[in-house]
């Protein structure tokens, strides 16, 4: 998942972005006065993204609003805080709660660390969907939001979104998707006639939902949006100063100066992409998801987690360490993502990997005969610490473990 634009850096497109991030590298869309075309890239990024997730759909209200941040977590750190003061102004919830899937990306720990939210994470259900039952029974007068995603990122599965969102509207609460991943996608494969459940704005219940432009937005790293269903959502999102002796201040997101020429970057990507560039590359990629899984399914000594709906596909072993397999697919050049409960590996399908599907089947083949032959750690690889992580009933030790390691690392 570490690069999503196609071809060399020398190619058409990271010229195109590359140019218009050097043209304005040197403006700040704080300043809202001064640099006024950094701020219509910005209102025209949002809306054209917004359109793309059903702010023409009369279901949407016709409100649909947003900004853009610095990434997925930006946006979801937004979108929650901006759900906790909405629900104190409605509601007079002082001591908030939030429920997630067992599946939901880590951004909602730190949401909860930063704005002092206790946080839920549900189990998922057999099919590693959000359980919306299981939800539901912790749903209490203190609860501000809910949450799925479309699709998540541990199996690429789309959680329940029109069940959530009936949830989310009969109790009066919030409700996010994470379109992080997806909202570059989904909506180009279901043109291209993919079988899609609902996941955006026409959706009933949702109220806020983060969506990258620099995963397959295909714009330079630090691009992302937050959309609303409504202004008066949104407006718990901004913070105005009006004690400071530096004047009067009032910023949307968390930075208060942001990098104009990332946000044109952006636009100038999905002007040239537009749609039809898009849906080819849409149709690139999930062909070769489709590819690269009857490749994995095809390993008898693997299995897919769940029923991928999108471009990652999750994978485990019943006889092997997975871990194992894992550091000799390291090796030999992939950089795959371990995941716990169950342990498992993905990988999520870019343009990068398009070209060499049959290469990474063919490797991961071996890699699996490798440690069905000789099974144990191999030298420098991090299986035995991933496999006593997830065996370490006190998680506590575990949390010190990681911090110590980005304490020593940074």
């Amino acid at each position: 998942m570490l690069c999503y634009i196609g071809g060399s850096e020398s190619s058409e497109h990271f010229s195109v972005i590359n140019e218009a991030c050097s043209m304005f590298a040197h403006t700040n869309p704080l300043h809202l006065d001064v640099f006024q075309s950094v701020v219509r890239f910005e209102a025209e990024v949002v809306a054209m993204t917004a359109a793309l997730l059903g702010s023409k759909e009369k279901a949407s209200g016709g409100q649909i609003c947003g900004n853009m941040t610095s990434g997925g977590t930006e946006s979801i750190l937004l979108a929650v805080k901006s759900s906790r003061d909405y629900m104190k102004s409605k509601k007079g919830i002082t001591r908030p709660e939030m429920i997630i899937p067992e599946s939901g990306h880590s951004a909602y720990d730190k949401a909860a660390q930063y704005f002092n939210i206790k946080l839920w994470r549900v189990p998922v259900n057999k099919d590693f969907q959000a359980d919306v039952k299981a939800i539901r029974r912790y749903i209490n007068k203190n609860t501000i939001l809910i949450v799925g995603s479309s699709p998540g990122f541990p199996h690429g599965i789309i959680d329940p979104i029109e069940e959530l969102g009936q949830l989310a509207s009969s109790f009066g609460i919030c409700f996010h998707v994470d379109l992080c991943l997806g909202g570059f996608v989904l909506p180009f494969a279901r043109e291209l006639g993919y079988h899609i459940p609902p996941y955006d704005f026409s959706v009933k219940g949702v109220t806020s939902i983060s969506v990258d432009v620099h995963k397959y937005g295909l714009a330079p790293k630090g691009t992302s949006t937050v959309l609303y269903r409504n202004h008066e959502i949104r407006k718990n999102q901004f913070v105005a100063v009006t004690e400071w002796s530096g004047g009067l201040y009032v910023s949307p997101t968390i930075a208060g100066s942001r990098p104009g020429s990332l946000i044109a970057g952006a636009w100038a990507a999905m002007m040239s992409l537009g749609k039809e560039g898009y849906l080819k590359h849409t149709k690139a990629i999930m062909e070769g998801s489709k590819r690269l899984q009857k490749g994995i399914e095809e390993i008898s000594e693997l299995f897919i987690i769940g029923r991928p709906d999108m471009t990652i596909i999750a994978f485990g072993s019943k006889v092997l360490d997975i871990f194992e397999v894992n550091d000799i697919m390291s090796s030999k050049g992939w950089h795959l993502n371990a995941l716990q409960r169950p342990n498992s590996i993905h990988i999520c399908v870019t343009l990068q990997h398009v070209p060499i599907v049959d290469d990474f089947i063919r490797d991961l083949k071996e890699s699996v005969e490798t440690v069905k032959q000789n099974p144990g750690p191999i030298s420098g690889g991090l299986a035995p610490i991933y496999g006593a992580a997830g065996k370490m009933p006190d998680r506590g030790t575990v949390q010190e473990l990681l911090v110590d390691y980005m304490d020593g690392t940074c």
